[in-house]
């Protein structure tokens, strides 16, 4: 469907691509990631002709329609959300206008058969007509668009709900290759699981760039990473990417060692004997070996992992936070009416539910950036309240630099430390010199939350923090918030991020707060219980007939059946015992063989580092493609071990109950 071959690209000394290679077949599902700045916006920007590439290739099969979805910023004009989320070509757009036209100047009992109506009505059906609008509406409101919404000028509303309607465009419109670059950024929870869903089932092929790891782990097949200039490809979603990402930087850090010890030891002996007269042409013939080695490049830093501690609030009382009584309203749109909230000491919660239910406003209210129109907010012994949001951009000094607006606390911190800090946050190298002034909307955000954390308060209030981050940013944040003892109550559609930090789920929606004492997972599977609790209740309701007798009961009576039931239910006992010595058989034969590759995994590991190993030709190559041919086995085999695993557990708690 798409190839890309040998693209080069760069700006001045900056190579971003250097014989780059993509290939994207249909049904592909594919994520694109690597840091801030290395390019993935370029790579779509080269791949729709938007700019061009210094050297290489593009390869389209033939008829293939794109679909692409910018990071910001995409054009509306006049027409209401409906009809930009319909206007999947020019023409199908223009026969809509016309007809609209038509029946607003000719209603329906007085509609004349004319030839030029008819075609363009014919004209608009073939292109997908009236049913291709329903799509569009069922769309709109998957992506939490109101009925009311649907009719507005697009114009009216705020930048990420225009986007919103664009990516209902893009999803009604079902192009062949959807190009979709951060398409969770303006979603709240609610409908970026839906969006997700609604992707796992779409008919195209996706290249998507996205920070949001659970995000890609529920859709994608594959990783591209574009690193060192390249693009480099791993099968699976973003976690087993991590793991194999991990084997080989193990395999390159020790081939990188090895080289470096080779070339020590024979420029040891140049050193030693190119003045030597008797010696100078072995010692030229060393720089020459040296010269003809391929260069294994320097495994990078690896940022991820932080191991500094963050300054730490004062401790406050048990009782953090209460509001009493809240009511609250814009205008007639009535919010909450006398809600009850209670946060104590060290919980952290997160607030979830549909747009507009009100989850930002009742982060303003506990934060007190915002007055409620009754009701009492009382903050508890020795709480200090800090509130981010977009709005505390503007508390920075535009004359600072951003490390002289990073050391802009009461902490005492060291350099070192601070400009650590600023690099997890893509603050690195002269950027900490830059002018506050000068700074992007999303650089001016990141540095907010740096000065967060440098001196937390002990109640932090947070919406939507991880917009604008990139993993290894959404990575320190989460780190930090882990080692925060304060409280916290945040708003976040980062499903990785939530489940990181989060031990208590409020869910807001229609006016009403429904606590739920656990993290994420325990809020999914108790609405997952409640849900399927109602729709046995409904059956129930329904489906039942009075005056008929429980089956149970009619078994209960009859001797004869109650003979049959206990013989059905011995043979039934056999059965799962039998089929849990199976289970248990093909769980330990896959544990065994785990343990025998990672044994031999760690041992390859082990010779590659030894310079014993290179003296043997050819037995390097034989070990480095040994240990792939492993980690492709354990890639294959762990998952078949967590799936038998699980049925093993299963059928262990179905015979318990």
């Amino acid at each position: 469907m798409l190839t890309l071959s040998g693209i080069s690209k760069s700006y001045g000394d900056r190579v971003l691509f250097a014989d780059a290679t993509l290939q994207a077949n249909r049904g592909d599902r594919i994520g694109l990631v690597g840091p801030n700045g290395a390019g993935k916006s370029t790579l779509f920007s080269i791949i729709l002709g938007e700019e061009q590439a210094d050297e290489g290739l593009i390869t389209l099969e033939r008829g293939v329609k794109f679909g692409y979805l910018p990071q910001e910023s995409a054009p509306v004009g006049d027409e209401t959300v409906i009809e930009l989320a319909a206007s999947v070509s020019p023409e199908f757009t223009q026969l809509r206008r016309i007809l609209k036209a038509w029946d607003a100047d000719h209603p329906v009992e007085a509609l004349h058969p004319e030839t030029v109506h008819d075609n363009v009505h014919d004209r608009f059906n073939e292109l997908g007509g009236y049913r291709l609008e329903a799509k569009a509406r069922q769309i709109l409101a998957g992506l939490s668009f109101r009925d009311r919404d649907m009719d507005r000028p697009a114009r009216e509303m705020s930048g990420g709900w225009v986007m919103r309607a664009h990516l209902a465009r893009l999803l009604t419109m079902e192009p062949d290759l959807l190009l979709l670059d951060e398409p969770t950024n303006h979603l709240d929870l609610e409908a970026l699981l839906w969006f997700q869903g609604y992707l796992k089932s779409y008919p195209g092929a996706i290249v998507l760039i996205s920070h949001d790891r659970e995000f890609l782990n529920e859709l994608v097949g594959s990783i591209i990473e574009i690193r060192q200039s390249k693009l480099i490809r791993y099968r699976g979603n973003y976690d087993e990417y991590l793991v194999q990402r991990e084997a080989q930087e193990q395999q390159l850090a020790a081939a990188y060692k090895h080289q470096e010890r080779e070339i020590g030891r024979l420029m040891d002996f140049v050193n030693r004997f190119r003045a030597k007269n008797t010696k100078a042409a072995q010692a030229q013939s060393k720089l020459k070996q040296i010269d003809r080695m391929e260069k294994i490049e320097a495994p990078e830093d690896d940022n991820r992992k932080l191991d500094f501690q963050f300054p730490q609030p004062q401790r406050s009382g048990l009782k953090v936070i209460t509001l009493e009584n809240i009511h609250h309203a814009y205008g007639e749109n009535v919010v909450y009416r006398g809600i009850e909230f209670k946060a104590e000491r060290g919980q952290r919660t997160v607030l979830v539910g549909p747009n507009g239910a009100g989850k930002s406003t009742l982060l303003k209210i506990l934060a007190g950036v915002l007055t409620p129109g009754t009701g009492e907010r009382i903050l508890g012994h020795n709480v200090k309240a800090g509130y981010y949001s977009q709005y505390r951009v503007d508390m920075l000094n535009p004359q600072n630099t951003v490390l002289e607006e990073a050391f802009d606390t009461p902490q005492r911190l060291t350099e070192q430390f601070v400009r650590t800090l600023l690099g997890c946050f893509l603050f690195r190298g002269d950027d900490v010199f830059k002018r506050v002034s000068v700074l992007s909307g999303g650089e001016k955000s990141r540095l907010a939350l740096v000065k967060i954390l440098l001196d937390p308060p002990n109640l932090l209030l947070m919406d939507e923090p991880t917009t604008h981050l990139d993993m290894s940013s959404i990575d320190a944040l989460a780190f930090a918030l882990d080692q925060f003892e304060g409280t916290l109550i945040f708003i976040s559609h980062d499903v990785y991020f939530i489940r990181a930090l989060a031990n208590h789920v409020i869910h807001v929606n229609a006016g009403k707060l429904t606590h739920y004492p656990g993290g994420y997972q325990y809020y999914l599977d108790k609405n997952k219980a409640l849900s399927e609790r109602a729709a046995l209740t409904a059956g129930s309701l329904t489906g039942g007939r009075p005056g008929t007798q429980d089956p149970r009961s009619a078994m209960a009576s009859n001797p004869a059946s109650r003979k049959d039931q206990k013989r059905q239910e011995a043979e039934e006992r056999q059965m799962k015992s039998k089929e849990r010595k199976t289970r248990q058989l093909v769980v330990q034969k896959l544990e065994t063989e785990i343990l025998q590759l990672e044994a031999r995994q760690a041992k390859i590991v082990t010779e590659l580092e030894s310079a014993a190993t290179y003296e043997k030709p050819g037995l390097a190559s034989h070990l480095n493609r040994e240990l792939v041919e492993i980690q492709n086995r354990l890639d294959e085999v762990n998952p078949e071990w967590e799936q038998a695993a699980t049925r093993l557990a299963e059928l262990d708690v179905s015979g318990e109950t």
